[in-house]
């Protein structure tokens, strides 16, 4: 009987473990995956965007408000999936943090002036492309750099960590030297300082520069073709549905046409 009895509360302790874990696997599964679901849940969606990079991201130290292009969308977003722009909370991210803050679940979308690249397919899934920029050089207005050719081991090109832009002007220029800064803000408080002979990163981006800047000069042309796409955790096939869904909601109606114009001074082609 006792041996009976132990048998069977084995058995029965067994199960029990078995059935736990079915339960926590399906919950830990659930939450990591199905990030839509969260954020209405939440009844609010958490973007990651630049605080630093003028016309898509750009925060005012007089009142804290982050503007630009990927801030806009962010709130198109939220207002699609919540009904609500104001809806949406934005964290800062950079070239280097933002696909680790959204594998730890620190933030819902990646809205960064991020490229579409083979690489980071691996880890994350991507939305269609909303934005086509291409990379270039940023230089002071008389300078005797005019392109990629003009970058030798004398001259030193400025960068940000984790970019393409720093992989991309390795291989295009191997004899200069590249520095690296943590943001694009600090690059170009580098360049004006004339730590540097330019900056390089995409049109769009040295295009916000220039504006701040006009005593700088894009020189060269592109040398890349930079497509932009918004960053979902993978295994979220429904909320990559509902951000291209956006997209071209948003094409179709000519609202992404009057974004595109408010913020860069030019139709879209």
């Amino acid at each position: 009987m006792k041996r009976k009895f132990t048998r069977t509360f084995r058995w029965s302790a067994a199960l029990l473990a078995l059935v736990i874990m079915l339960i926590a696997s399906g919950c830990g599964g659930s939450g990591n995956t199905d990030t839509l679901e969260a954020i209405k849940k939440r009844g609010k969606l958490v973007a990651g965007v630049k605080y630093d990079t003028k016309l898509f991201g750009l925060q005012d130290p007089a009142t804290g408000n982050v503007e630009g292009f990927d801030i806009d969308i962010a709130k198109a977003l939220a207002k699609k999936i919540l009904g609500d722009e104001t809806k949406v909370e934005l964290k800062e991210v950079t070239s280097k943090t933002r696909i680790d803050m959204l594998k730890n679940g620190d933030i819902d979308i990646i809205i960064a002036t991020m490229t579409i690249t083979e690489e980071r397919k691996e880890q994350v899934d991507f939305s269609d492309v909303y934005f086509e920029a291409g990379q270039s050089l940023l230089v002071k207005k008389g300078s005797p750099i005019t392109g990629l050719e003009s970058l030798n081991k004398d001259t030193k090109v400025l960068t940000v960590k984790g970019s393409t832009s720093a992989q991309n002007i390795r291989e295009k220029a191997p004899d200069a030297v590249i520095l690296e800064f943590e943001n694009y803000q600090d690059a170009f408080t580098a360049l004006k300082a004339g730590q540097g002979d330019a900056l390089t990163t995409d049109n769009s981006i040295l295009l916000g520069m220039q504006q701040q800047d006009p005593s700088f000069e894009l020189v060269g042309g592109n040398f890349t073709d930079e497509p932009y796409g918004m960053a979902i955790k993978k295994g979220n096939p429904e909320f990559v549905k509902t951000v291209n869904e956006l997209l071209k909601e948003l094409k179709d109606s000519g609202e992404y046409d009057k974004l595109y114009e408010q913020w860069m001074g030019v139709k879209p082609e």
